[in-house]
């Protein structure tokens, strides 16, 4: 019987070398930081949660809204791989920004949603005792202008990823894949019909799948055609660095714990996945969406499971800002990456293409896009770099067999 790992917040790179592999499929169970927030690693654990997604189904996103618009706004500008691999008919999936870390990812007529945040410049949001932000910027789009949204993917429960009027307005049965902190908050903390009903929890290195049910009118529809499946897994993230401050924060729960995500686009042996089982997936493209972390040790174990273990990385969303609490003239404690930590990161996990979020949007956000800019030349990593404006988007193609 294999022996099974148990890694704690502060030590999964002192239990994981650079070269170890971890097992192929891992579940790890967690908890805050004493027996509470240890992460338990087991091979061949089914997916903790499946859901099922059909095109053809239809509805607002509100609570109170009853029309929604069909498609999204046309993009700005939509750009495509910065070096030429691939053309516009190559092209079946689409990023687009919206603003802050909030995008929307649009495949097979699925369409996720990441950390949606609809504040406009001069609009504030709490952060933390004694710690307000003030946005600068507008979104692309409005709220209520949002089309039919399949799954909303929330890296942490903070109010410039999920500000008080998204909780207020959004529909309650619609599914939310979250941390389990975030989850306690939207459910276990909320009574009768503020409640959200369909909330899925995911630890680091647990993971869901969405299958995606053929349209009626496209090709999907043939029994004998593989089904497209979106995988996505909770990947380690930490918004307070590793010492004493992060102790104290585990104890005074100041700022809330943060997962990133690979989300995993690809298909599954006709009839779908059996039995949960991910034996039966071929990923044809992988996303590594950041989260709200800094450039610490436990991202190492990301480039041990898929960069060094041959899973590429094609797309990485790295969330940035150089966040500074408990504000801008009191820069005390820095809590997201900046442009040098955001540099490391690309040169640990090695993606084809970079494409930078979570900048500019707020006055914490104290670092730049134009220091990332700068950092990524220096390095000689321009070249796999895409640079959206908000409203812009980002075309590529997911790959089948």
């Amino acid at each position: 019987m294999q022996q099974e790992q148990v890694l704690t917040r502060s030590q999964p790179a002192a239990a994981l070398q650079a070269g170890d592999h971890l097992p192929k499929h891992v579940n790890i169970v967690s908890t805050p930081s004493s027996a509470k927030h240890k992460r338990t690693m087991a091979a061949s654990q089914p997916p903790k949660h499946t859901l099922t997604l059909s095109p053809n189904q239809h509805s607002s996103p509100l609570r109170t809204q009853t029309t929604t618009p069909s498609y999204l706004p046309a993009a700005k500008q939509t750009h495509s791989h910065p070096r030429g691999t691939t053309t516009s008919k190559d092209e079946d999936a689409h990023l687009r920004f919206i603003g802050t870390a909030t995008t929307i990812l649009e495949w097979r007529g699925i369409r996720i949603l990441t950390d949606p945040n609809f504040l406009h410049a001069g609009d504030h949001v709490h952060l933390g005792p004694g710690v307000t932000g003030t946005r600068l910027t507008n979104p692309a789009i409005d709220l209520e202008d949002l089309p039919n949204i399949d799954v909303v993917l929330l890296s942490h429960y903070h109010a410039d990823h999920f500000d008080q009027k998204v909780e207020d307005e959004l529909r309650r049965d619609l599914p939310i894949i979250t941390t389990p902190h975030a989850k306690e908050n939207l459910v276990d903390k909320k009574d009768g019909e503020e409640r959200f009903t369909a909330v899925k929890d995911l630890d680091f290195w647990e993971a869901a799948t969405l299958n995606i049910t053929p349209s009626s009118s496209s090709a999907d529809a043939n029994a004998t055609e593989p089904v497209p499946v979106i995988k996505v897994t909770g990947m380690p993230g930490k918004h307070i660095p590793p010492g004493p401050l992060s102790v104290a924060n585990d104890l005074l729960a100041a700022v809330p714990p943060t997962n990133g995500w690979m989300v995993e686009l690809g298909y599954s042996s006709p009839g779908g996945l059996v039995g949960g089982s991910l034996e039966e997936f071929s990923c044809g493209y992988r996303i590594y969406i950041s989260g709200d972390t800094l450039f610490v040790p436990e991202l190492n174990d990301i480039a041990t499971k898929y960069t060094h273990a041959g899973k590429e990385i094609d797309l990485m969303l790295i969330h940035l800002g150089g966040t500074t609490i408990p504000s801008p003239k009191v820069p005390l404690l820095m809590v997201t990456m900046d442009a040098q930590q955001g540099v490391k990161l690309m040169q640990l996990v090695k993606p084809d293409v970079t494409v930078p979020v979570h900048f500019d949007d707020y006055d914490v956000f104290v670092d730049p896009l134009e220091n990332f800019k700068k950092a990524v030349e220096e390095a000689g990593l321009s070249g796999g770099v895409v640079y959206l404006d908000r409203g812009e988007g980002y075309g590529f193609g997911v790959r089948r067999g």
